[in-house]
């Protein structure tokens, strides 16, 4: 028999720490493989748990972010301890932002679209913007560093509130990374607050911008189509200026629906980019038909649908940089026309424009960095094939990693071109030291070794050459009338051929007498490692026939995104690995180095993160 309020009780303390973990939304299966983890004597009552947990996960993905965290707060915050991460310190190799001396205050600030999450491409203006603060920091001067979430296209790129809240999606990768910042601001809520409206207003007032009510098509034929020399003025650019108030009046009021009027910023005809000339500063979002989805889920519908006139991102970025004064952006060489264009505010509200610095493309062989092309795979954010924060954190990619690749990329204008193994060779620096060593044989070949002198074989094995402070493993291995049963790798037979004598790893040198695909003999040669040395073996790993557990190994392939499964590989561990923690990072010795994920009975699941 099972207690169905004690289960109740667990389901729902895991079901609320993997919705604060994942953006507000538990996964069923998440949270039953954690239970299971637990209670082992759940398993025969699976089916039963099961239906308990599925109940406790959708009231839980009722909640908002902030009641889940507030009753896990209340009841278990033990698991709201964050792990500090060791933010890397060498950034004296950044050059100095210009003009910085002059200044009493830097302030920067990282602006994502809260449209899914974060991924490696937006990793390095994060990073490179807090490295900055910690340079300056570190130098006397007082900093500031704004997260800001620009959210202000409701049709386009419309936020993800559903079904993972992108906003804390967003916060946890930057916790993940280190990151800390001073304020918080999220641009739909200025919005609210009627921020940009004022300052159209303003432009409006000064003649400097105009409503106009051409169509799409007639503006591209005037201006952006026309050569240099005969583009004509839109004819509503003589508006006089309490015209235009009234008509914006209209757009906020709703009367004028989308495509029938925009508020322009007017500059020169003549400027060499047509995307410049009068470029849109606000436009008409029907709020019916696309609804913002965080004022809908805070707010409701009524209030929601109240807002008909949303900034572009050039506007709005121009009126937040200058209110929050920020001194320097960093930001990718695609947003050079957007400073041009930005600079026209500047100049018309009497503003000082922060200093800006443009770096180049982050490019990454054979993976795509766009959110738009990752939200339409319909995975979950912290798929471990994703190039997403969160996915590279569930396979096992340090965040340290990250911080050291996107300081070696640095600030360069020219694009930066990266491969897979780049990232995975730094992670391998890194990993390496914390990882402790085991054998595991994947795909396993039972092989007989005879000639044993002992009934009973005392084998030690070090957590880690390096650091012998960590200790030893023992294994007992039991022969039967000189007889010992290991198994190997099946990959390893192909070494058996060439070799006719190997070395099992910290044990003893065998010497093969037959090999089929299904069992390999042998007999012992030797034990000392240092004939093995002499005679110039390979040694391979195993694990005993009658003392080991059963490993499952998730291979998540970055660059395959069709397959709905990820591919497995199985095979048995040294009886060690049964005392390993989920999220512990390992070496499986001349395999790689794995993620452990979740331990049941006599098996454990890892991931796969490189060799």
């Amino acid at each position: 028999m099972y207690n169905e309020d004690e289960i109740k009780e667990i389901a729902l303390k895991y079901a609320l720490l993997n919705a604060v973990k994942h953006g507000g939304r538990a996964d069923v299966k998440a949270v039953m493989a954690k239970i299971m983890g637990e209670r082992k004597e759940l398993r025969v009552v699976a089916r039963q748990v099961k239906q308990i947990v599925e109940s406790v996960v959708e009231y839980v993905n009722s909640l908002s972010i902030d009641e889940q965290k507030r009753i896990l707060q209340e009841r278990w915050p033990e698991l709201l301890e964050e792990r500090r991460v060791e933010v890397r310190k060498d950034i004296e190799s950044l050059p100095p932002l210009p003009g910085a001396e002059n200044l009493d205050t830097i302030v920067l600030r990282f602006a994502p679209n809260p449209d899914f999450a974060l991924t490696l491409g937006n990793a390095r203006p994060a990073i490179l913007n807090y490295a900055y603060k910690l340079k300056y920091e570190a130098l006397g001067k007082r900093t500031k560093f704004i997260l800001r979430f620009e959210d202000t296209d409701p049709k386009i790129k419309k936020p993800m509130i559903e079904p993972f809240d992108a906003y804390e999606l967003i916060r946890l990768d930057l916790r993940w990374l280190g990151i800390a910042w001073d304020e918080e601001h999220i641009q739909s809520e200025r919005l609210r607050a009627g921020i940009y409206y004022d300052v159209a207003r303003t432009l409006l007032e000064r003649g400097q911008a105009y409503v106009c009510t051409c169509s799409e098509e007639e503006w591209r034929k005037r201006v952006r189509e026309a050569p240099p020399d005969s583009r004509k003025p839109c004819p509503c650019r003589d508006r006089s200026p309490e015209d235009n108030l009234e008509l914006f009046d209209k757009m906020l009021s709703g009367e004028l629906d989308e495509g029938q009027a925009v508020v322009r910023v007017k500059t020169e005809l003549s400027h060499p980019d047509p995307s410049v000339i009068d470029w849109v500063a606000l436009r008409i979002v029907n709020p019916y038909k696309n609804p913002h989805p965080r004022l809908v889920k805070l707010y409701g519908e009524s209030e929601a649908t109240k807002y008909w006139v949303w900034p572009t991102y050039n506007f709005a970025v121009a009126v937040d940089d200058y209110l929050m004064g920020i001194t320097h952006i960093l930001r990718a060489q695609e947003h050079y026309v957007n400073t041009i264009k930005q600079s026209y505010i500047y100049r018309y509200m009497g503003w000082r424009q922060p200093e800006v610095i443009h770096f180049g493309r982050l490019i990454v062989e054979g993976l795509t960095l766009s959110k738009s092309k990752l939200r339409r795979l319909n995975l979950r954010p912290d798929d471990p094939r994703l190039p997403t924060l969160a996915g590279l954190r569930e396979r096992g990619i340090l965040p340290e990693t990250i911080w050291e690749v996107m300081l070696q990329v640095g600030t360069k204008p020219s694009d930066a071109k990266l491969t897979l193994d780049n990232i995975y060779s730094i992670n391998r620096r890194l990993l390496e030291p914390r990882a402790n060593r085991y054998m595991a044989v994947i795909d396993p070949v039972e092989a007989v070794i005879t000639g044993v002198d002992r009934d009973s074989i005392r084998v030690e094995i070090p957590y880690h050459p390096s650091f012998p402070e960590r200790g030893k493993r023992e294994l007992i291995l039991k022969t039967h009338g000189g007889v010992l049963r290991v198994f190997i790798s099946r990959r390893d037979l192909e070494l058996l051929e060439k070799n006719k004598i190997v070395r099992l790893m910290e044990f003893a040198n065998i010497e093969v007498l037959q090999i089929s695909q299904e069992l390999v003999i042998a007999k012992i040669h030797s034990y000392d490692l240092q004939i093995a040395r002499s005679l110039k073996i390979p040694i391979i790993q195993w694990v005993p026939r009658d003392d080991n557990v059963k490993v499952i190994v998730e291979r998540p392939d970055l660059t395959d995104l069709q397959e709905e499964e990820l591919l497995k590989e199985y095979g048995l561990g040294e009886p060690g690995i049964r005392e390993t923690r989920g999220g512990e990072y390992l070496q499986l010795l001349r395999y790689g180095f794995v993620k452990v994920l979740d331990k049941s009975n006599n098996e454990v699941k890892m991931r796969y993160i490189h060799s």
